[in-house]
Formats: structure tokens, sequence, C-alpha cells
């Protein structure tokens, strides 16, 4: 009886249509994702007119949907583990699709509030398991680029929700950005039907028939007969637990991937939330205030999927150190009250580095862990930065209530981006060293 390594196969084959299904599929279910976190940011002007909110009462009611992500991740990560990853994101999908459409029916604060947060437990869900899939799926050589092309998605539902916003809200109000979710529960049964589980959860659970028809099709030229078994080396590693995130010499890692993610997750939500109408006060309209959000995620599309390229290339802690130096540039530069050309450029790279860099992060998480505790890894460092994510909002609209000068506004938005790229400077410069000892053990 022969036994075939899985991941060994996946990274000597080509990269063919069944895994370009699996991009396109995931790719999709985070279009909506994405189109669900932006969309707050695009009514927030709208609700605080609307209901009388103050600035910290704004951040406070968008807070509660990211409330809801850091749960939503830290549950269904390590869930995932267990019951598959299909299941995660189908179950994932699901929650939040259906409570972003009952938003629209919400009347008041209180009842806004909980059905938020309800779908920010199936948001903080679907990302650890879609990129933990697409990882699984994608050869070594091409990781980077086919994780960042499927997360890019999340920045295609942030343009869907700017574009939609300067439509339908100026004529009909915020309630139908809502009743739009919809239409994407209509793609449920589709991923539930195409979308494959993980190889290696099925040769844990012991399913071999399972796996061996799904590797048939990710693997095509490799030969199997009948008694041939498929192994993966990775399902040999330690439990999911969160005490094995730390365990061999990856304490320093994980902790500066952690300062990292809560960082970058603080500006991409500050930035999605406080964007548009901070710019409405500083002069500018209200459709070049909504296409800052379209600019924001263009970038943010753009950014990941150069920044995927250029991981598998020059090594991803190298490319995300640079990003962060150029999103806390960038920022900075945005209080300078440029012209709309200028401001939109510097939105647009502010957008690739820090959305784009959040998608690079989550790779290099998926690239630092082994199977076992993969989904894990990316569940709690996503945990993590949603408490960033809270306290983006939430920071913004009290300082904003200060009514500081727009520059040194922008000043402060650009520390968590500077701290960020010290961070992943300390993790690149630990990872190289822990690469060099293993070589120098090996050898």
């Amino acid at each position: 009886m022969r036994q075939i390594e899985v991941s060994e196969a996946i990274d000597n084959g080509r990269f063919g249509r069944f895994q370009w299904m699996v991009v396109a599929l995931c790719g999709a279910v985070l279009i909506v994702d994405g189109y669900d976190v932006f969309v707050a940011g695009t009514v927030l002007p709208t609700l605080i007119g609307e209901w009388g909110l103050t600035k910290p009462q704004a951040g406070a009611l968008q807070a509660w949907a990211l409330f809801g992500m850091m749960f939503g991740a830290l549950v269904f990560g390590p869930l995932a583990d267990r019951i598959g990853r299909k299941k995660g994101i189908g179950i994932s999908f699901m929650l939040f699709t259906t409570a972003t459409l009952l938003t629209g029916f919400a009347n008041t604060p209180e009842q806004f509030k909980f059905f938020r947060f309800i779908a920010g437990l199936g948001c903080g869900g679907l990302m650890p398991n879609a990129v933990a899939l697409m990882n699984e799926y994608a050869p070594k050589r091409l990781r980077g680029t086919m994780v960042a092309l499927m997360f890019s998605g999340y920045s295609v539902g942030g343009m869907v929700a700017a574009t939609m916003g300067i439509g339908l809200i100026p004529s009909y109000g915020w309630k139908p950005m809502f009743f739009v979710a919809a239409v994407p529960l209509l793609l449920l049964p589709l991923v539930l039907w195409k979308l494959p589980e993980s190889l290696g959860f099925l040769i844990r659970s012991g399913k071999q028939d399972a796996a061996r028809r799904i590797f048939a099709k990710v693997c095509p030229d490799t030969q199997m007969s009948a008694t041939d078994q498929l192994v993966f080396t990775e399902t040999k590693g330690g439990s999911a637990s969160v005490a094995e995130l730390f365990r061999h010499h990856r304490t320093l890692r994980t902790l500066m991937l952690w300062v990292s993610f809560f960082c970058c997750l603080l500006l991409v939500y500050l930035l999605s939330s406080w964007l548009p109408k901070v710019l409405q006060e500083a002069g500018y309209a209200e459709k070049a205030s909504l296409l800052s959000l379209f600019s924001l995620n263009f970038g943010g599309m753009a950014g990941a999927i150069a920044g995927g390229w250029m991981g598998d290339r020059f090594g991803l802690p190298k490319v995300v150190v640079g990003f962060f130096a150029a999103a806390a540039l960038s920022i900075a530069l945005i209080g300078m009250t440029p012209a709309a050309g200028l401001l939109f450029v510097l939105v647009f790279i502010a957008g690739a580095t820090t959305i784009g860099t959040q998608i690079l992060l989550y790779a290099s998480v998926a690239q630092l862990y082994n199977l076992s505790v993969r989904s894990t890894g990316l569940g709690w460092a996503s945990g993590v930065g949603r408490i960033g994510a809270i306290v983006g909002p939430t920071f913004g609209g009290v300082l904003l209530a200060r009514e500081l000068p727009l520059q040194q506004n922008f000043l402060i938005f650009a520390i968590p981006a500077a701290i960020s790229a010290l961070a992943m400077l300390i993790f690149a410069l630990s990872n190289a060293r822990r690469e060099a000892t293993t070589q120098v053990a090996t050898a």
C-alpha cells in the first residue's frame, strides 16, 4: 500500500480548474462579507442625522457588529477545525446575510445594534475559514497570490457598498442598503454544493473515499490505485488549542502578528466608518466623500493582489513592513486637505496598505501554523484584530468629538500603522532567524 502526501502533491502540481473554482466561490462569499462590513460606513452620516446621534454614540453603534466579529472569529475558527471548514463557511454565510437583511427593518439604534451584532458573528467566522481553505488548496509557490486574489473579493464588496450608497441613499434612504442582502442568500445552495471540504479535515476524520474523490480533481495527474492511502503530514501536529500557537518557538511571532492585526483592523474600521463623514465636514461634497470609500476599497483590492504577488517572490514579512510604512505616510498626508484628485490617490494608497495588508496578514498567519491549528491560529489572530476593529470606530467618534484640527486627527490616525510596521519588522527578523536555525540543524 502506497501513501500519498497530499500537501506535497498539491505543491508540486499545477493550479487547475478545480482550484480556480475554490478561488471564485470563496471570493464570491467574501464580496458579500465585504459589502456587509463597509455598508455601515456609507449609512453612518444618514443615521447620525435621522436618529440624532452624537459622534461617540455613532462610533459605539458601529462597534456592535465588530463585537460580533470578534466572537465569531474566536468561536467559528476553532469550531471549523472540528466540524469542517465547509460547514463553518456555510453557517457563517447564512448568519450574516440573514442578519444584514433584517437590519433594514431596524427602527431604533437598539434594534440596529442587535442585528449588526448577529451579522458580525457570521462575518467574523467566515474570514479565517475561507483563508484556511484556500491556503490548503493552493500550491506553496502561489499561496500568497491566490489567498490575496480570493480575499480581494472583500474589497470588491466595499466598492459595491460605496457605489450603491451613491445611487440609493440620496433618493431612498439607508434601509434599502441592507435589503439587498436578500440577493446573496441565493448563493448559499451553490456554495454548499460546489465548495469542497478541507482535504486535511477529511483525512483526519478517516473519510478516505471522500478525500480521494476531491484529490483526483485537485491533482488529476497523480496516479492512484485502490489500495493507496492519502496522508497529510501536518495532521500529526498538536491539538487545536490556543497554547499550541505559542509552542515550537512561535511565541514572539504570534504576539507580533496579534499586535499587527490589532492595529491594522483598528485602522481599517476607523477609516471605513468615519472617512466619508470626516471628509464631508472638511468641505468635500457628499458624492466625493462616498467616492473616497470606493477609492479606499479599490486600493485594498489592488494592494492585496500586488502584495500577494510580491510576497510570493520577496517574502510576505518584508512586503507587509513596507506596506505599513506607506500606510502611515499616506494617512498623515490625507489630513493636509489636498485637492480631490490627490485625495483619492492618497486614500487609494491608504486602502492598499491597510485593507490590502490585512489580507497579507491572514496569509502570514496561515503560513506560520501547521494544518492542525491553522484555523485556530487564524481565528485567534482575527479575534485579537477584532478588538482593534471595535476600538477603531469608537476611538474615532471620541476623537472627532473633540474637534481637533483635521491634520492633527490624521496624524493620530497614522500612529497604529507605524506601530504595525515596527511589530512586523520584529516578526520578519524573528522569522528569518528561526529559518536560519532550522537550516543549520538540518544541514
